[in-house]
């Protein structure tokens, strides 16, 4: 049985919403109390078994490989106070996770975000993570439930859930049939539709577990919506073929690419670390 060693962020996004905190910070480093958006991506990764990390950035992403490095001057002017405990959760990622980065030149959409993380996955199954699809769970987080589900279906998998029916131009959308409870076998993948188009209300969300084709469909994909090349529209080759499904997750999910889900998030991860 295959298993999934490897988990990609594409990273090389601008941040616009964020203005002008962006400026010179990669949005993923924003942080949801003391932790930054990317680390939670991390940790998520880790709980679900996966420790070799790719990460596609782009120019003014340098803050991200420092984040997962040692900070010789930091560390020592804080050894042994009670400062030093603040970083253990940064270095038991440090300890355990390998990390390796490529840079995506000109932002021509996620599919070809992915496709540029070709030459840090190979050919074999793997995880993506969009770092602004903050995920909270009260058992296995969202990537550890999708793990299990690789195990049994061995295909490309998706992550959804319900969104009000005028949103869904802000996502790609599924349709399917039901196989069992909360799983769907994918039939077809629309890139942000109106809502009078919409196939379903059914949203994908940042996680995916794709299988190792994945790049070869990406390459045979033609440019989608806004002319950017768009995992959905890759995605939609392989429903063709039976071989995509959508899984409702359980948990919550906060959109921290917009400022009133970051908001939200900060809120919510506050009030349930201070209980």
């Amino acid at each position: 049985m295959t298993v999934v060693k490897k988990c990609l962020f594409p990273a090389a996004g601008y941040g616009t919403r964020f203005l002008p905190a962006t400026k010179a910070m990669p949005k993923e480093m924003l942080p949801i109390v003391t932790k930054p958006l990317i680390q939670y991506g991390v940790e998520e990764a880790m709980d679900a078994g996966i420790t070799q990390i790719g990460v596609v950035t782009g120019r003014g992403k340098r803050a991200i490989e420092d984040h997962f490095d040692i900070s010789y001057e930091l560390e020592h002017q804080i050894a042994g106070s009670d400062k030093e405990e603040l970083l253990s959760s940064t270095r038991d990622i440090m300890e355990r996770c390998t990390f390796s980065y490529t840079r995506q030149v000109e932002m021509k959409g996620l599919g070809h975000a992915i496709l540029v993380g070709e030459t840090l996955i190979g050919r074999e199954p793997f995880a993506v993570v969009l770092a602004d699809d903050y995920c909270v769970t009260e058992g296995d987080g969202v990537l550890a439930q999708m793990v299990k589900l690789y195990e049994k279906y061995q295909c490309s998998i998706v992550a959804v859930q319900e969104v009000p029916k005028d949103e869904t131009y802000l996502y790609g959308v599924i349709e399917g049939d039901l196989e069992a409870d909360n799983i769907y076998r994918v039939r077809n993948m629309v890139e942000k539709p109106a809502p009078e188009d919409a196939p379903s209300n059914l949203a994908i969300i940042g996680r995916y577990i794709l299988s190792p084709d994945i790049f070869d469909v990406i390459r045979s994909t033609p440019p989608g919506k806004n002319g950017e090349i768009q995992i959905t529209d890759a995605l939609q080759l392989q429903a063709q073929q039976g071989r995509v499904i959508g899984y409702q997750f359980a948990g919550r999910r906060f959109d921290c690419g917009s400022i009133d889900g970051f908001i939200d998030a900060t809120n919510y991860t506050y009030k349930a670390q201070t209980k």
